[in-house]
C-alpha cells in the first residue's frame, strides 16, 4: 500500500476524540502482523481507547520513534464541502478529509514504509508510537512513554509529526485547560443590595486574566522565536444565571494557559488565584457561602524547549533535505502544545516535523498538499536508509 492509500484508509475511520481508535488500531496492527513487527497495546483506564507500540529492526539502544496521534478533533457545525470521513481527490493537488494534515498523513507515511524497513535489516530500531485523545489534552501518550522507557532501550531521538510543512519545530507553548466556578448569593434583581452576582464577579475576572497577559509584556517576559511571543491566557467559555431579574447564583467559564517553556504554569495560575482570593474575600463579606473554585480539566501538557536536540535536530534535517515547494521559513517554535514536551520530560531529544500546515488543522475541508505527502514518504524512506546496516 502506498501512502496516499494508507491515508485513505486512516481518514475513513472517524476517530473522534470522544470515539473508540479501537478499530484503527487493529487495523495497523493487521498491517504490522502481515510483516511481522512485534507490537503492543497500552489501552486507555476503560478499554475504549488504546496507544500502540512497535519496534521494527533490534532491541537495542539509540533508535528513533515516530510519534502520532490517532484521534481527530470534531466536524460538528463545520461547513464541509465533501465527506469529512473519505479522502477526497478533487485534482487541484490537494487531499481532503479529517486528519489529513493533523496528522494522520504522518502515520500513513510511516505505515507504508513499513515493510522496506523490515527488508533493510535494521542496525538500531525505529519505534512507531501512536496515541490516543491528543486533542483533548495529550491525555493517552504519557502512559505509552512510560512504557516505551520501561520495556525498551533508550531511544536517541524522537520525531512528532504534527504538521510543520516537514520543517524542523525545536520549541512550543505548554497548555492547560482550566474550569473556574464562581458561586454568589441570588436575589432579586431590584434588591441588588441582597445578592452577590455570580455574573459580575466572574467578570471581573476574566477582565484580569486578559490583563495578565499585558502584564506579562510589560515585564519582559517575551520570546521573539514564537509569533505570539508571549504566555498567552484565554476564556473560551462562559455560562452563568437564570433570569434577567434575578442575580445569577452561579457562572462558570473555561479557559486555558499556554505558557512559554521559559515560563512555569504554577506561576501564570498564581496570578489569577491571588485575584480569586481577593474577589472571594469581598464576596464573602455579604455571602458567607460565596466562593470562587478552579479546577484543571487535563494534566497540563509540558511545554518543548530548544534544548538538548543538537544531535536530533541535525538529523532531521538532513532526512528532509531540500524543503518542499511552499515550505517557506522553518518556524523554530509554535503556539500549539503538542506530545512532543512530553517526550522530552521523559529525557528523549524530540524535534516535530511533519506534513502539512497547521493553517489548514481543525478546519472545514482539511486538507493536505499531495507534494507533502511525498516529501513525508522521502522522509521515511530517508530515516529507513540511515538506521540500516552498513550506513
Amino acid at each position: 500500500m502506498t501512502a496516499a492509500q494508507f491515508l485513505e484508509r486512516l481518514v475513513g475511520f472517524p476517530t473522534v476524540s470522544r470515539d473508540s481508535n479501537l478499530d484503527l488500531i487493529a487495523f495497523i496492527e493487521a498491517w504490522l502482523d502481515d510483516h511481522g513487527v512485534e507490537h503492543w497495546r497500552v489501552d486507555s483506564d476503560d478499554g475504549t481507547r488504546a496507544n500502540l507500540l512497535a519496534r521494527i529492526g533490534p532491541a537495542v539502544e539509540g533508535g528513533v520513534v515516530l510519534s502520532g496521534h490517532t484521534d481527530v478533533v470534531p466536524v460538528d457545525g463545520q461547513p464541509w464541502s465533501s465527506d469529512p470521513f473519505a479522502l477526497t481527490d478533487k485534482g487541484d493537488g490537494r487531499l481532503y478529509g479529517r486528519g489529513t494534515c493533523d496528522m494522520k498523513a504522518f502515520i500513513a507515511c510511516a505505515l507504508a514504509e513499513v515493510p522496506r524497513w523490515v527488508e533493510l535489516e535494521l542496525e538500531k530500531p525505529l519505534y512507531l508510537a501512536f496515541s490516543y485523545d491528543e486533542e483533548i489534552g495529550c491525555v493517552g501518550a504519557p502512559r505509552m512513554i512510560e512504557r516505551l522507557m520501561a520495556d525498551h532501550p533508550r531511544p536517541a531521538a524522537v520525531f512528532v509529526g504534527e504538521p510543520t510543512l516537514m520543517e524542523p519545530v525545536v520549541a512550543h507553548k505548554g497548555a492547560t485547560n482550566l474550569r473556574t466556578t464562581v458561586t454568589g448569593r441570588a436575589s432579586h434583581s431590584s434588591q441588588i443590595h441582597q445578592g452577590v452576582s455570580a455574573i459580575h464577579v466572574a467578570a471581573r475576572l476574566v477582565t484580569f486574566i486578559e490583563d495578565v497577559m499585558s502584564e506579562l509584556r510589560a515585564e519582559g517576559r517575551v520570546d521573539e522565536a514564537f509569533n505570539v511571543v508571549h504566555s498567552s491566557l484565554h476564556v473560551g467559555k462562559i455560562q452563568g444565571g437564570t433570569a434577567i431579574n434575578i442575580m445569577a447564583r452561579e457562572c462558570s467559564f473555561e479557559w486555558e494557559i499556554r505558557h512559554l517553556p521559559s515560563d512555569r504554569f504554577e506561576d501564570l495560575v498564581g496570578r489569577v488565584e491571588a485575584y480569586a482570593e481577593k474577589l472571594q474575600a469581598e464576596m464573602r463579606e455579604r455571602a458567607p457561602d460565596a466562593g470562587i473554585h478552579t479546577e484543571r480539566l487535563n494534566v497540563t501538557v509540558p511545554a518543548l524547549a530548544d534544548d538538548n536536540n543538537a544531535e536530533v535536530l541535525t538529523l532531521c534535517r538532513e532526512l528532509v533535505g531540500e524543503a518542499p515547494t511552499g515550505a517557506g521559513a522553518g518556524a523554530g517554535a509554535v503556539a500549539y502544545a503538542t506530545e512532543a514536551g512530553q517526550f522530552q520530560r521523559a529525557g528523549l531529544p524530540t524535534v516535530i516535523c511533519g506534513p502539512g500546515s497547521i493553517s489548514q488543522a481543525h478546519q472545514p475541508d482539511e486538507y493536505l498538499e499531495i507534494a507533502q505527502l511525498e516529501a513525508g514518504s522521502a522522509f521515511m524512506r530517508a530515516l529507513g536508509q540511515r538506521l540500516a546496516r552498513g550506513n
